[in-house]
């Protein structure tokens, strides 16, 4: 008996005790092995980590129900009820989601340059690189030429990309078109952009394949997003070889809200007097600005933000008329611009936002030219060809937009975005010569729908989709453009991104003020590249393939039968670590481009397109001394160059001579000296500056202009061979110094 009760009681005590064994392994969920993924039985302190192979196996004495919890860094966490004790072992295997995180997915890179402060994105060109770019002179296009995709054309303002005309790539702030970019061109002299670069905390330069949220841009888009608040308030002045100006910024004490304005005023005559310039300045150049802001944040943390700038400017010259060297073409131009950007972004709440937009522009251009005598009184000759140079035209460019986003967080970090924008257009031009007169209106109202996806499938894959439909009151025609990329992590660092979309643009009003029965111009764009980036280095490779589909044709009539492609590879190299204190980059573009449009008579390389285009751009400060320097060299083949004129049966035109210019050459140098530096205690900053362009005195000839006859050539050249600036900037209340040092040296 005492042996029966001895046995039982071994036998529960067993059974009390037994423990159960739970084992599996660990994966992905695309079958990849995971080691380090930790196994617990929660509220006890049963569990184990996975090993090499992915496998796990620990025992319990737990019994009843229970929560069975994996966990692995960068993956959703699993859980899963089981009741223990089970009379056999429990065989578990898990396949764990990746966790899709900001700092982690991949982005999609086809086609842009991002700059800015971005969460995620590792900066290819910041607004320091602008200000401190050897020979580019703080403006944001000069700069951006130094990229990849750009032409180095310098007898017209714009960005020529990629076999694309300077009207084809656009500026956007804050999400609407800035209607005048520029300040307005004289004949064969390009003008720099109206806004600083100090305005912008983030650029997209985006070489095709931009989002569908902006249109009207056939090539290129530059997207530029302003700052909000200032750091602190602060007053500055800046004395210069050819400006003056002064500003104050103010910031409110509960550090949500502020105010400010700036004024300068150019006047180029005493430099002129020291470099001589090419072309006989009668009125020397002179411009006004002034610009005002105010920026509040909003109590669920949103921001509004207003910008307003204001310049008027006049200048006349003389040069040569090609067809009498006895005669002068006399040029004048007067300019008036305002430039207003409304801008108000919320948050909505559950995954909701809102971006509002709004901007209103005017332009104001009065030309005049005359053809003068040696006493440059004006004359007429009785050649029409001659006589029909003398005109006027005064013409007035107005632009209001309204655009309206709605952004949906979706699972993830994926978003959908969704919207529409009105703009309102109104071109007014009067023009009169020897011969003719003409004085027309065009009003345009252009409606755009647009909707947009940014998908990230896993932190490896993401895809950006979009749609946008517009409408042109003006042409009466519709379009509906479709585009998508892709974008996959294919290493530490490293991805491959794809591009496809189609673009349109409206033909430009000087056309349509001959006719508006015409219709949009496109383009479709192709693009595939590789890139590796990480603070300290970026390398990028880029392949791309775009057809142009119904360009202008201007003769024998007005209509889009002109088409064209352009295709090539692009290579940038950015390296900040190599040489300590030592930044540069390196842009290669090769472009195979042709194109039939305007009064061209078949396809043909334009003349604003060179096949080879090569940039080297170093940064070095030296803190021993105070002092940056900073050196571009600029290198592109020779551009070809056409004298065209109309056959003898009035259908077409032949090319009576052409060629290729001279390659390009321009080495451009600034220096930085911040004295300022090493002084906390300072009440006063300063720095001075110095820059020079196409300091090794380069020959440049951007092509030819052709007498009437063809007998004579003249190259177009710049209106002088160097251009110097000094300046000194000051500033109080902020410590500005450091923006003439480059990123983290």
């Amino acid at each position: 008996m005492k042996l029966w009760i001895i046995i039982l009681s071994v036998l529960i005590t067993q059974n009390a005790f037994a423990q159960t064994r739970i084992s599996g392994i660990i994966k992905d969920q695309r079958g990849h092995i995971l080691n380090g993924a930790t196994i617990t039985l929660k509220d006890t302190y049963d569990g184990t980590i996975s090993d090499s192979t992915g496998k796990f196996s620990f025992k319990t004495f737990e019994k009843g129900d229970f929560i069975l919890e994996v966990r692995n860094i960068g993956y959703k966490s699993v859980q899963l009820k089981i009741t223990l004790p089970e009379k056999e072992p429990l065989k578990l295997d898990f396949n764990l989601k990746e966790e899709i995180s900001e700092l982690k997915a991949v982005m999609v890179t086809a086609g842009s340059f991002e700059a800015g402060d971005r969460k995620r994105a590792v900066t290819v060109l910041s607004s320091l690189d602008v200000l401190t770019t050897g020979g580019a002179n703080a403006d944001i296009t000069a700069t951006i030429k130094t990229l990849p995709g750009a032409q180095q054309v310098g007898e017209k303002e714009g960005l020529f990309v990629r076999g694309g005309e300077g009207y084809e790539a656009k500026q956007f702030i804050d999400g609407t078109l800035v209607n005048n970019p520029y300040y307005t061109s004289v004949p064969d002299i390009a003008s720099r952009g109206r806004f600083s670069p100090s305005l912008f905390k983030g650029t997209v330069f985006s070489t095709g394949g931009y989002s569908a949220l902006y249109g009207e841009a056939l090539s290129a888009a530059v997207i530029l997003e302003s700052i909000d608040l200032p750091e602190r308030s602060e007053a500055s002045a800046s004395f210069s070889s050819v400006f003056v100006g002064g500003g104050l910024q103010h910031l409110a004490n509960d550090k949500k809200s502020s105010f400010g304005f700036d004024y300068g005023y150019t006047n180029v005559a005493a430099y002129f007097h020291i470099v001589k310039q090419t072309p006989d300045y009668f009125d020397m150049p002179q411009y006004h600005t002034a610009d005002a802001n105010f920026r509040i944040k909003t109590k669920h943390g949103g921001m509004i933000k207003y910008y307003s700038t204001f310049s008027y400017g006049h200048l006349g010259l003389r040069n040569p008329n090609i067809d009498s060297m006895s005669l002068k073409n006399a040029f004048g131009l007067i300019n008036t611009n305002w430039y207003n950007n409304l801008s108000w972004k919320e948050n909505l709440g559950n995954g909701w936002k809102l971006n509002l937009g709004s901007s209103f522009s005017t332009n104001l251009d009065n030309f005049n030219q005359q053809i003068q005598n040696q006493q440059n009184l004006p004359v007429y000759t009785g050649k029409i060809y001659i006589d029909s140079l003398n005109f006027k035209l005064k013409n007035t460019e107005n632009l209001a937009q309204l655009k309206t986003v709605f952004e949906k967080r979706l699972a993830g970090i994926s978003v959908l975005r969704f919207g529409g924008e009105y703009w309102y257009a109104y071109n007014k031009s009067i023009y009169n010569n020897t011969f003719t007169a003409y004085n027309g209106i065009l009003k345009d109202n252009f409606v755009a729908l647009f909707s947009e996806a940014d998908i990230s499938v896993s932190n490896n894959l993401a895809i950006k989709a979009g749609l946008r439909l517009e409408h042109s009151s003006l042409i009466q025609k519709t379009n509906l453009a479709p585009r998508i990329a892709l974008a996959y992590k294919t290493g530490k660092d490293a991805q491959m991104s794809f591009a496809y979309g189609i673009f349109y643009q409206k033909p430009e009003n000087n056309y349509l003020q001959v006719t508006t029965n015409l219709g949009y111009t496109s383009a479709t764009h192709y693009i595939l590249n590789y890139q590796k980036m990480n603070k300290d280095y970026t390398f990028r490779v880029e392949a791309f393939y775009k057809k142009y589909n119904d360009l202008l044709k201007i003769y024998p009539v007005y209509n889009n039968s002109g088409s064209g492609d352009a295709k090539g590879v692009e290579l940038f190299w950015r390296d900040k670590k190599s040489i300590k204190g030592f930044d540069y980059w390196i842009s290669y573009s090769y472009l195979d481009t042709k194109r039939d449009y305007l009064y061209y008579p078949m396809q043909l390389q334009p003349t604003f397109a060179a096949k080879n285009t090569l940039s080297v751009v170093t940064k070095k400060f030296l803190t021993s001394i105070k002092t940056g320097f900073n050196f571009t060299y600029s290198f592109a083949t020779g551009r070809p160059y056409y004298n065209m004129v109309p056959d003898a049966g009035g259908t077409k035109y032949v090319i009576r001579d052409q060629g290729t210019t001279l390659p390009y050459n321009n080495l451009g140098f600034s220096m930085n000296y911040v004295p300022s530096v090493g002084k906390p205690h300072a009440k006063t900053f300063w720095v001075f500056v110095a820059s020079i362009t196409n300091v090794l005195h380069s020959q440049q000839i951007y092509g030819y202009n052709y007498s009437h006859d063809g007998t004579v050539k003249v190259p177009i050249t710049p209106p002088a061979p160097q251009f110097f600036f000094l300046g000194v900037f000051l500033s109080w209340g902020v410590d500005k110094t450091q923006d003439a040092i480059n990123n983290n040296l």
